[in-house]
């Protein structure tokens, strides 16, 4: 039981996860199944399972996320719409599912390195940890940057709305506008942590409440205007095609839309070291969330598709630059599209807040495992603010600013943030995946949640496939091949550059250092409960006897007792 004992005016909590004294940080079940993976507690666990799942669905900012995209799938017409999400959705589920046998089985804020680590081969472990940690870790980044860059454009066509289309922003004003967006964010991450788990539970609130809301005024709004609702072959069966590419393949970049919008899920791995009974949160988390963004996101394109004007390039070419803004418009006029977007904007800054907060896990665990620049610096955890990685937020806040200038040069050079965010986060889902059936499958240990010796290895395959299918998808220019400069899809560029970059640098120097994951557990905090987990898994620290292979023959280097 946890006990407060008063010293020097203060009151200090002690754990009892741990042998000896401190704050409590963890029950010694979850500290038990961290120290199994060579890692001591450092962040405290106050989020519970519905929290967990709240993070992930609120990143994916349903119907924010599927305004800013609409650009990518209004081209291919309804079918596109509505058909892309359902079929892409679906293989988003799968590779949902292929996570969530890792994520119980093995939870840790660096997951998707961490797995690749231990699965892949003692040749290619340490490079393709290195390149999945630094995809990830930008991937999250650019999240937050496509996210932060929608909610400017949201902002800005509140205004523009509210004058009528009578004005414009210029590139300056957009950039101006995010960079705000991006550090009131770091501000939030910093001070709200005590409440951040409550905070996630009702950003979902106000997601459902912009949902629920879209779903009442579109229909209702387009019939007090005296205009039909389209009808379900226009719906359901009605291709169009506003690229120069053949309809096929516009229709498979419509999928860019459910891609982006379905991101972000990873982020119950990267909190699994702040939930409670994580080997059960962290996948329950990944399935509720894509499970609810499956089923609603479904409802939400069918009711746009049903209450848009069939004039499709005056809505993707609408002067509020936003054609969610434009459809709201048409259907509930100027005051109603007002109170909307002001409520979509809302819904989209939270969704910022909470993939900071994912970000800067996955950039923290990183750092602890020594493989970032300054990593002595970021991997300290804040006691003043409630034992957070407050560097690691403002670090990855700073990142955000520096990417976001994309948006000085051109629009097409700020899309590439959401393709970055998409391409990024695919190959840091993909590698693990990989390594886990190609190397690894004789060292899988199910956790609690597990899909089965029959299914479970059919599902990673088909993630595995989806998920090139999606790197390749998100470097095409959507409007067409033979783009010009204006039009380019620079996500190639940005994202090779990410990964040759970072495959060069372990190359030329990493390598020397880099030898993986870093076993922080300190043995003389440790419980009878985490020593006894630890010497199941074989893990070598010194001053306990591993009573099965090595750390070394699991994938983990092998380290003298940390201090």
């Amino acid at each position: 039981m946890d006990v407060k004992e008063k010293h020097e005016g203060k009151y200090e909590e002690r754990s009892s996860s741990s042998a000896g004294s401190g704050p409590v940080l963890s029950d010694d079940k979850d500290a038990a199944s961290l120290a199994r993976l060579g890692y001591k507690q450092e962040l405290r666990r106050t989020f519970t399972t519905l929290e967990i799942g709240s993070i992930a669905f609120s990143i994916i900012g349903l119907l924010p996320s599927i305004a800013s995209t609409l650009a990518f799938s209004i081209p291919a017409g309804p079918v596109g719409m509505v058909w892309g999400w359902l079929i892409a959705t679906g293989f988003i589920f799968i590779v949902g599912l292929a996570m969530a046998d890792l994520g119980s089985a093995m939870p840790t804020s660096g997951g998707l390195y961490w797995w690749t680590h231990f699965f892949a081969s003692p040749a290619t472990r340490n490079p393709l940890s290195f390149l999945v940690g630094y995809s990830n870790s930008l991937g999250l980044i650019g999240g937050l940057c496509s996210i932060d860059y929608g909610f400017a454009l949201q902002f800005l066509a509140v205004i523009v709305i509210a004058r009528d289309g009578n004005w414009a922003p210029s590139n300056g004003i957009i950039y101006g506008t995010f960079l705000a967006c991006v550090l009131s964010h770091g501000v939030i991450a910093t001070v709200a942590q005590k409440i951040m788990g409550k905070l996630q539970t009702a950003f979902v609130v106000m997601n459902f409440i912009l949902i629920f809301a879209t779903f009442i005024a579109l229909p209702i709004g387009r019939a007090h205007n005296g205009d039909a609702r389209n009808d379900g072959a226009y719906i359901f069966g009605n291709v169009e095609n506003l690229t120069t590419w053949p309809a096929g393949w516009a229709f498979m970049l419509a999928w860019l839309s459910p891609l982006w919008t379905v991101g972000g899920f990873d982020s119950c791995v990267h909190m699994s070291e702040e939930a409670s009974n994580a080997s059960t949160a962290v996948p329950h988390g990944i399935i509720m969330a894509v499970g609810l963004a499956w089923f609603f996101g479904f409802l939400l394109v069918i009711v746009i598709a049903a209450c848009m004007r069939q004039d499709l390039t005056a809505i993707l070419e609408t002067p509020f630059g936003q054609p969610m803004a434009q459809i709201y418009y048409d259907a509930v006029g100027k005051k109603g599209t007002l109170f909307l977007m002001s409520l979509l904007m809302i819904v989209q800054y939270l969704m910022g807040v909470s993939i900071l907060v994912a970000a800067s896990r996955q950039s923290w665990a990183f750092s602890r495992d020594g493989a970032v620049p300054f990593s002595g610096f970021f991997r300290v955890i804040s006691q003043r603010f409630n034992f957070i990685p407050l560097r690691t937020i403002w670090g990855c806040v700073g990142v955000a600013a520096v990417l976001g200038l994309l948006s000085l040069i051109a629009p097409a050079a700020a899309q590439a943030l959401f393709s970055l965010a998409v391409a990024g986060n695919n190959l840091a889902w993909l590698i693990p995946i990989l390594a886990r059936v190609v190397w690894g499958q004789h060292k899988f240990k199910p956790g609690p949640f597990y899909t089965g010796d029959r299914f479970s290895t059919p599902i990673a395959w088909v993630a595995i496939v989806f998920l090139v299918f999606g790197i390749i998808l998100s470097m095409f220019p959507v409007g067409g091949p033979n783009p010009t400069p204006s039009v380019m899809n620079y996500t190639v560029v940005i994202n090779c550059f990410i990964w040759f970059g970072a495959m060069a640098y372990y190359y030329i120097d990493a390598r020397k250092w880099f030898k993986g994951p870093v076993i922080t557990i300190n043995t003389d905090d440790m419980t009878e409960e985490q020593k006894q987990a630890i010497k199941d898994e074989g893990l070598a620290v010194q001053g306990l006897e591993p009573v099965m292979g090595t750390g070394e023959e699991a994938g983990l280097p092998v380290h003298d007792k940390a201090l």
